[in-house]
């Protein structure tokens, strides 16, 4: 022997620090991979590196986890929903407050929708838990702009309401109707009969629904 000292190999999994963030790491690309069912909270313990035991500090058991990525799915999307109103109106928009307003709800919808098809694993997450609309404004379900998805659609029928687009009769849970057939759509095409469409189908399908949600509003 050399009498030198062998250096362990690197440890990749978790050792100190944040735990729960590395739990809550480990159960987020579980659902990017494969939705709701695939978050495991004996699974998340082994890829951080600990025991199952020193999970249940964080995280009671694997609704508790799956609630946290539900969280955080949510904040996902809207990230892209915001991602999606800043591409379409720019810093500043038109300055015509309808135009804008029109082009802002119609930007929540397609970026909502983006989101569905390029993150479908997280999609399906997102709502997968039992919840109550006074947690839609939580701020682990927001994006890196502050907002939840519910809040940013409220904003952008805000602005429909202030811009007259929107009477003031119909504003009240205006959201609902519009989440509602935006989620629809959705769930239809990454899970439903409407799967096996073309991208070119699916973005006529969009525009469509998007259509009809303004005409509805």
């Amino acid at each position: 022997m050399s009498g030198q000292l062998e250096v362990p190999p690197g440890r990749t999994t978790y050792r100190h620090g944040d735990l729960r963030g590395a739990l809550l790491a480990a159960g987020v690309e579980m659902a990017e991979a494969g939705g709701p069912d695939a978050v495991v909270l004996r699974e998340a313990t082994r890829r951080a590196g600990v025991t199952p035991n020193a999970a249940y500090r964080h995280f009671a058991d694997r609704g508790a986890l799956l609630r946290a990525v539900s969280d955080v799915a949510q904040a996902r999307a809207a990230d892209a929903m915001e991602a999606e109103v800043s591409a379409v109106t720019g810093a500043r928009g038109t300055g015509d407050a309808a135009t804008d307003a029109r082009a802002t709800l119609r930007a929540v919808g397609t970026g909502y929708l983006a989101f569905a098809r390029d993150e479908p694993g997280l999609f399906r997450t997102a709502f997968s838990v039992p919840d109550h609309l006074a947690n839609s404004f939580d701020a682990a379900k927001a994006g890196a702009a502050g907002r939840t998805p519910f809040q940013i659609l409220g904003a952008a029928l805000d602005a429909w309401a202030e811009a007259g687009i929107l009477p003031p009769e119909r504003r009240a849970n205006a959201e609902f109707y519009a989440w509602s057939a935006v989620h629809g759509l959705g769930m239809l095409v990454i899970d439903g009969p409407l799967r096996g469409l073309s991208a070119q189908m699916i973005d006529g399908a969009t525009v469509r629904v998007l259509d009809m949600v303004e005409r509805g509003l």
